[in-house]
């Protein structure tokens, strides 16, 4: 049995199509419900031998959050993916404080509580793994006037300190970041950036990122970061001084990248209006 947030699109919808194929069945998590259940409808019609659960769930909320945790106490889940997340494409300080708390409660709150309860079940049980969908800007510098960098923070260090723990590892349990960089699914269509805004080159298509994270966990690793690309840039943000990679990062809100070069100030860049997004899928 797996469980995955953040399930009726994108690489929550990806995860889904693959571990149906690989003979597991689904309980699947999001938000939007009519979304959710034509999802889960079109894929059991494409896996038939799949018992597929539609659950929808408000992760933002602790009602929410405990009508998962109430699944996993029932049903034995072998592979959890947290892959639920959400962000603005407006700047924090141009946010309510309450839209800020909404954001840490789905990407850092919700995953931190739904993987704690599945590990003490799957310990129990001595045998289970954990995705937890981190962020490339996680490491360091990237969208600036934003929580969105500082919620992924958390759910790298808390991933990263389970996964590399030896009681985890001694019970049978597998904990694993994923770090995907940028993906080629709606996201910044619903986030209001143009695909122009950043180079080809950095997106990644949902099934490679599905393909590398699944092979990285049967690895044993505690981080999953696919492409050789996001590598080098992952140890870039890690390794470089803060200034200097903060040079490479540009404000929330902007629409079009600036080069480095036209910056008066490492970070500065236009802060033209931009409409807020949300991200049940990713």
């Amino acid at each position: 049995m797996a469980l995955v947030t953040g399930a009726s699109s994108g690489l929550g919808a990806g995860f889904a199509r693959r571990l149906a194929r690989e003979g597991y069945d689904l309980i699947l998590v999001a938000r939007d419900e009519g979304r959710l259940q034509a999802f889960a409808d079109e894929l059991a019609r494409d896996c038939p031998l799949t018992a597929i659960e539609a659950v929808s769930a408000d992760l933002a909320t602790p009602e929410g959050r405990r009508a998962v945790v109430g699944l996993m106490a029932s049903a034995p889940v072998d592979l959890l993916v947290n892959n639920a997340g959400m962000g603005y494409a407006t700047p924090a300080t141009s946010n309510t404080i309450d839209q800020e708390l909404r954001l840490v409660q789905v990407n850092a709150v919700a995953t931190l509580e739904l993987t704690l309860a599945a590990l003490h079940a799957m310990r129990r049980r001595g045998r289970g793994s954990i995705i937890n969908v981190a962020s490339v800007a996680a490491v360091g510098p990237s969208w600036l006037d934003s929580t969105y960098g500082a919620s992924k923070a958390c759910v790298l260090r808390f991933s990263e300190d389970l996964g590399y723990s030896e009681r985890v590892r001694a019970a049978g349990v597998r904990v694993m970041a994923l770090l995907p960089g940028n993906i080629r699914t709606e996201f910044h269509e619903r986030a209001g950036i143009p695909e122009r805004s950043l180079p080809m080159w950095r997106y990644l298509t949902v099934d490679k990122v599905v393909d590398a994270c699944l092979r990285d966990l049967a690895k044993g690793k505690a981080i999953s970061t696919p492409s050789a690309r996001y590598k080098v840039l992952k140890a870039l943000l890690h390794h470089l001084p803060r200034r200097v990679s903060a040079s490479f990062a540009w404000d929330c809100g902007v629409r079009e990248s600036v080069p480095v070069r036209q910056r008066r100030h490492p970070c500065r860049a236009s802060r033209r209006a931009n409409t807020p997004w949300s991200l049940d899928p990713r």
